[in-house]
């Protein structure tokens, strides 16, 4: 391959490179919110044999040589991607890269007290990708303009509550009964349209994934269709103006389904539309043809809304249910036939969930999986009830922290199979 020069204006001062063909991206510059997130998707073209690693915020950038591109000056970072934010994935046949900058509001803090001293008002996203052959690192750096967080900025959702019209923690419906009304509150970046559907995830149904629960613009082109479909209820197509705040109205709570026991859950589920503040041109990045559009990206999955279907006593007992870790099915006692789907109450400030199933004689565990955050079901493996060999089994759910430690834990309940 052969080298070439590259000469760039950095800082008012000219920086001379060699430098290999370069890994490129589109978007290369965006406005971010001064004052809060931001979120953006971003395509990276071009890669050979390279793997993305680490991300991080500064104020200025230092030539990376023996590397490749600019990196950032140590002394003027302002922070790193956190990984619970990173929804970032290798795409089509490896040499594309989407990426999701979530931009911390700590990290938007630093970048406007700078430009309050008299800084640049201007800070960078810098990428990190190393060669599996043996060759330099490339770093590759995003411009984020700093600005409000109104109209030019990208469409992006920056926190998504549900809730029904009522202070239950997990609703609990007798059958053929009614829901309450419902409604999802939405803080925002931008403005645009929020297209989308409510779905329901019925009893029987494979729960969703946390890559299921993420918005379709969150998602690179080639899995936006592969995420799971449930009972649709109602559809979405609205328009948000530059005011960083919605409550969206569920539908007429008479059409979801209550006819069969058991847990539930409704789903909201946002699709990609056109924002011209951070669509992707796949030429301009070197990773094809056409542009993707990214309108309402969101760097974390969106929480699930539950209701419970059931007997009078069911139902009383999850009403009472607070804001604590606790555990909804299968019930204390319950002693199923086939396949089983353990189901809880999440909770905040958590990483993710532990459910721990084992024997009541002998303590052995039988079964240990971790769930992540938004989510609060599993459904067991159909093994589960061959492994347990007809022995009575207990379960419990334990919250993880940020390092992986537990936070809280749920009472033990017992379980057995036919």
């Amino acid at each position: 391959m052969s080298k070439i020069c590259v000469f760039t204006v950095l800082f008012g001062l000219v920086v001379t490179a060699p430098r290999v063909e370069a890994i490129s991206r589109d978007p290369n510059g965006v406005n971010v919110n001064s004052q809060g997130a931001t979120s953006v998707f971003i395509t990276f073209g071009g890669l050979a044999d390279q793997i993305p690693v680490e991300a991080t915020w500064c104020g200025e950038l230092i030539p990376a040589a023996p590397d490749i591109g600019f990196r950032c000056d140590p002394s003027t970072i302002f922070g790193r991607l956190p990984i619970r934010f990173d929804q970032s994935r290798l795409s089509g046949d490896g040499r594309v890269f989407t990426d999701i900058m979530s931009i911390p509001p700590s990290v938007a803090r630093r970048a406007y007290q700078a430009a309050a001293r008299g800084e640049t008002s201007s800070f960078f996203y810098v990428r990190r990708f190393v060669s599996t052959a043996g060759g330099p690192d490339e770093y590759v750096f995003v411009t984020c303009r700093l600005a409000g967080g109104g109209a030019r900025v990208p469409l992006a959702l920056l926190d998504v509550e549900l809730g029904f019209a009522t202070e239950t923690t997990v609703l609990a419906v007798p059958a053929g009964g009614e829901a309450p009304p419902f409604s999802a509150a939405i803080t925002y970046n931008g403005s645009g349209r929020l297209r989308g559907r409510w779905e329901v995830v019925q009893p029987g149904d494979d729960p969703p994934t946390s890559r299921d629960l993420l918005t379709e613009a969150t998602l690179p082109p080639e899995e936006r269709p592969l995420q799971r479909r449930y009972t649709l209820v109602d559809r979405f197509d609205l328009f948000l103006p530059p005011v960083g705040r919605v409550v969206l109205q569920g539908p007429d709570p008479a059409r979801l389904p209550t006819e069969i026991d058991g847990l539930y859950q409704i789903l909201l589920r946002v699709e990609a539309s056109a924002d011209k503040e951070g669509d992707s041109n796949l030429a301009a990045a070197g990773a094809g043809v056409g542009v993707v559009h990214s309108g309402a990206v969101a760097g974390f999955p969106l929480p699930t809304l539950r209701y419970f279907v059931g007997s009078a006593t069911e139902a009383a007992a999850l009403a009472s249910a607070t804001g604590e870790l606790a555990l909804l099915v299968p019930a204390p006692g319950s002693q199923p036939s086939g396949p089983v789907t353990f189901a809880w109450n999440p909770v905040d400030n958590v990483l993710a969930y532990r459910l721990e199933v084992e024997r009541q004689d002998t303590g052995e565990v039988v079964l240990n999986a971790v769930v992540q955050q938004g989510i609060g079901t599993y459904a067991a493996p159909p093994w589960l009830a061959e492994r347990a060999a007809g022995a009575e089994l207990r379960w419990r759910v334990v919250a993880l922290g940020p390092a992986g430690e537990p936070i809280e834990e749920s009472p033990w309940r017992s379980l057995a199979f036919e």
